[in-house]
């Protein structure tokens, strides 16, 4: 019986991870890529597989398993199941526009709804300009945070931070606005 990859990298024979990567990196990235939402996140996948391989590769046995793809797959198919797993024990954090979008159900008249914008557009000339930016690609052009952070030419991560920090502004100036209507209405 001839010493196979799996064998090999057990071994730690020097061109074994090289053999293996060659052999089974698309068998693992097309089970990967299948299994997991975005490309970023099978990558993420693939490198967890090889690792999970890499230790487990003592355990091949070619006399009980049908082959080593077999073996390889399995170790894929577990992985991506932990990984399946883990994600829907993760808390859904809906991105920012989805939150603020009105139910279709909820259908005010259109002089409210003008009045409304108005003073949205009076407390979105409070904040600084680059929280006024994001919020405005966001409420009035419908942009992701995604799309937003290409089109200004800023990291996501600043994005959401002035996406932040704008909603917050704009709650604080807002509660401020409608203490007075109603004590009005009383």
């Amino acid at each position: 019986m001839s010493e196979t990859i799996l064998d090999k990298v057990a071994a730690a024979d020097p061109g074994a991870v090289e053999q293996c990567l060659t052999r089974y990196g698309p068998l693992v990235w097309s089970l990967a890529r299948r299994g997991s939402p975005t490309v970023g996140d099978a990558e993420d996948a693939v490198q967890e597989i090889f690792t999970d391989l890499w230790r487990a590769a003592q355990r091949f046995d070619p006399r009980r398993e049908p082959s080593e793809a077999t073996f390889v797959a399995m170790i894929a198919r577990r992985r991506l199941i932990d990984r399946h797993r883990k994600r829907a024990r993760q808390p859904n954090t809906t991105e920012i526009e989805h939150a603020l979008t009105m139910p279709a159900a909820v259908q005010p008249d259109h002089l409210e709804l003008g009045e409304e914008a108005g003073r949205v557009r009076e407390l979105l000339e409070q904040l600084r300009p680059e929280e006024r930016q994001v919020l405005e690609l966001t409420f009035f052009r419908g942009l992701s945070q995604s799309e937003i952070s290409q089109r200004i030419q800023l990291p996501l991560g600043t994005v959401k931070t002035h996406a932040r920090r704008g909603l917050i502004r704009l709650r604080e100036l807002s509660a401020g606005l409608l203490e007075p209507a109603k004590e009005g209405a009383s």
